[in-house]
């Protein structure tokens, strides 16, 4: 397996890792009626507003994980709101129309697409940047994830970004010792999962 830069043609499959690891790392597939909302949250926006930080693994069936980053949060944060959310707004107008065929999972994500995520300015003193990952089962155990770590924070470090945040759902176990394994510390614990972070 190889890492490579994000490639304009990669944006489906992010998608569907993104929704294939999007149940605390299990197949989310089943959970949400519109295979997409993930993807609009989590993946698309890096792709389209920061692809210098988005790295994808790739073996012979194409790609089969990424690492997806943002050096500086906050501005992030802002061009999202001029850039990304405002088409996803009108395409999942609230109220939802009566035919829209979306469950609660469904309907939450487009609460985050119309009330995004603003991250705690303390947190960003401490740790401007942040990062996404997702791997698929049959790259997982093979030093690829640690792989994909190294390449983002080689690219932050270019940056001079002191320390990079993530945030983990507490039933991903398994990710959080992941994390903790590849130098990542519990800054914020809270009933949904943890905040990480890690200096560079």
């Amino acid at each position: 397996m190889r890492i490579r830069p994000y490639q304009d043609d990669d944006l489906d499959a992010l998608y569907e890792i993104c929704l294939r690891t999007g149940d605390s790392g299990a197949d989310a597939t089943a959970l949400y009626n519109d295979p997409k909302l993930l993807g609009h949250i989590y993946a698309g926006p890096y792709a389209r507003l920061a692809p210098d930080l988005a790295f994808v693994l790739v073996d012979d069936h194409g790609p089969a994980g990424y690492v997806l980053g943002a050096a500086d949060t906050r501005a992030f944060e802002q061009q999202c709101e001029r850039e990304w959310w405002p088409a996803l707004r009108a395409a999942y107008p609230l109220p939802a129309p009566p035919d829209w065929a979306g469950n609660d999972r469904d309907r939450e994500l487009v609460q985050q697409i119309h009330h995004p995520r603003i991250t705690d300015a303390r947190l960003l003193e401490r740790a401007p940047a942040h990062l996404h990952i997702d791997i698929l089962d049959r790259a997982q155990g093979q030093g690829n994830g640690r792989r994909l770590i190294q390449t983002l924070l080689e690219a932050l470090a270019k940056r001079h970004v002191p320390a990079v945040h993530l945030g983990v759902g507490a039933a991903n176990t398994r990710a959080i010792g992941f994390y903790e394994h590849v130098g990542f510390t519990t800054v914020v614990e809270q009933e949904w999962g943890r905040v990480m972070a890690r200096s560079l």
